[in-house]
């Protein structure tokens, strides 16, 4: 417990899954939390359930304003110096039916929304002498995966932001990784996939993962615990990135 006292994060993505997942997680361990999502309703329930440690507001992560008050809000309980990077949409479209607005679509939340929330928070974190970017990215982002054109291109982006902003950034002391999820049980995991018995035994672990799985890593990088570890690719996966599964 108190892995994060003293810090302040902002965990984009919050009212649901993985984010809410981080949130419960990182108010445990002592942060406060502000908890950005476009949900208005799920997000405000969580944040009035974790308490005075916790305040939403509504981020959409393509918004530059929004960014902004996201980051006020965050500096009113204290000085950001996290930022979870976990809003994301998925759908699964060949490349023949995708559509280019649709492609867009999909760059502006999961590719530019990283990219803004970075930039939102960059300079108040360097004020404070540093801090901790997780950016959530997928395997998708590591290799091809079948139906994955538009997500998968977005995931990539995600994984070279990542690598660029850790190096621009850490010469202020800022540290950015990036976290690549397979299969985790949440909302975005379509629920024909999800209620197939043994959809996932080809994986080492044989079955999806958990929300909080994914949440326990996020606190690890975004904790002191990681203080040298910067740049890097954090695959959360059953094992599936091993190598070819038996079949």
């Amino acid at each position: 417990m108190g892995r994060l006292t003293g810090k302040t994060a902002i965990i984009s993505g919050a009212a649901r899954g993985q984010g809410a997942a981080e949130a419960r997680l990182f108010v445990s361990e002592g942060a406060n939390v502000i908890l950005g999502d476009v949900l208005d309703e799920p997000g405000q329930q969580l944040a009035d359930e974790l308490g005075d440690a916790a305040a939403y507001v509504h981020l959409d992560v393509s918004d530059p304003q929004d960014w902004t008050l996201a980051v006020k809000t965050a500096q009113e309980l204290g000085p950001p110096n996290v930022l979870v990077n976990n809003a994301g949409i998925h759908w699964v479209r060949n490349i023949e039916e995708e559509q280019p607005d649709a492609v867009l679509k999909m760059f502006s939340v999961n590719a530019l929304g990283c990219f803004l929330g970075i930039q939102a928070v960059a300079e108040p974190m360097s004020h404070t002498g540093g801090g901790s970017i997780v950016n959530i990215s997928s395997v998708a982002g590591m290799t091809g995966i079948h139906g994955h054109s538009a997500y998968g291109m977005s995931k990539w982006a995600v994984r070279g932001l990542t690598k660029i902003a850790a190096l621009e950034l850490g010469e202020k002391g800022i540290r950015v990784n990036s976290i690549h999820p397979g299969p985790i049980n949440t909302e975005m995991l379509p629920e024909r996939v999800r209620d197939v018995p043994g959809v996932f035994a080809h994986l080492p672990l044989g079955r999806a993962g958990s929300a909080e799985e994914v949440a326990n890593l996020a606190l690890y990088l975004a904790s002191d615990d990681s203080s040298f570890q910067s740049g890097g690719e954090y695959v959360i996966d059953g094992g599936g990135w091993a190598g070819h599964p038996r079949r």
